[in-house]
C-alpha cells in the first residue's frame, strides 16, 4: 500500500512542468517556482494543502470538517488543507490537485489540458 505522500507526489509530478522541491523541511509542489500544493508542515504529511477558488474554502470545511480544513499561513488566501488518510478518495484529491495547478500554472501550459481555474 502506497503512503499518502507518495500518492501526492505521483499526482502532483504527473502536471505539465510541475517539481517538488522541499521548502521549510516539507515538500512542496511547484510549476515555474510557484507553488500550487505541499506537504502540511505541522504533520509531515498527514495533510496536504492547495489553493482552491474563492468560496470553495468555506463549502468544503463546513460541509465535511473532518476532511477538509483551513491552514495556517494560507488560509486567509483561500487554500484548503485536505487529510490524507487510509480512506482518501484519490480521484477527489486529484481533482483538487489539478484545480489548484490550474490556478498556478501559465496559461501556455494549460493550453491543451483540462483544467479548471
Amino acid at each position: 500500500m502506497k503512503a499518502p505522500i507518495d500518492h501526492l507526489r505521483a499526482i502532483c509530478l504527473a502536471l505539465p512542468e510541475a517539481v517538488e522541491k522541499e521548502t521549510w523541511e516539507i515538500p512542496t509542489f511547484r510549476v515555474r517556482d510557484k507553488i500550487f500544493a505541499m506537504a502540511d508542515p505541522t504533520r509531515g504529511s498527514e495533510s496536504v494543502w492547495c489553493k482552491a477558488p474563492r468560496g470553495v474554502q468555506i463549502i468544503l470545511t463546513e460541509a465535511a470538517p473532518d476532511r477538509f480544513f483551513r491552514p495556517p499561513y494560507v488560509g486567509h488566501k483561500g487554500w484548503i488543507g485536505v487529510w490524507l488518510t487510509a480512506d482518501t478518495d484519490w480521484e477527489e484529491m486529484e481533482a483538487l490537485i489539478r484545480r489548484s495547478y490550474g490556478m498556478t500554472a501559465p496559461k501556455r501550459l494549460l493550453k491543451d489540458q483540462q483544467f479548471n481555474r
